[in-house]
């Protein structure tokens, strides 16, 4: 199950980083993870500031 970027999302990119696989990039108005490439570590939602990415149903 991938994680998801919620609203809460800022922009901040600090996910980007920390993605060991590179499944997060910039959309439209928040950050995106692509569900194919996502690993379901859970490395981006550590780090996250405002805690906008969540596991995905």
């Amino acid at each position: 199950m991938a994680y998801k970027i919620t609203d809460e999302c800022i922009s901040c990119g600090t996910c980007v980083e920390e993605c060991p696989v590179n499944a997060i990039s910039e959309g439209d108005d928040k950050y995106v993870i692509d569900a194919n490439l996502c690993t379901d570590c859970g490395a981006c939602a550590e780090v996250c500031p405002t805690e906008a990415i969540v596991p995905g149903n």
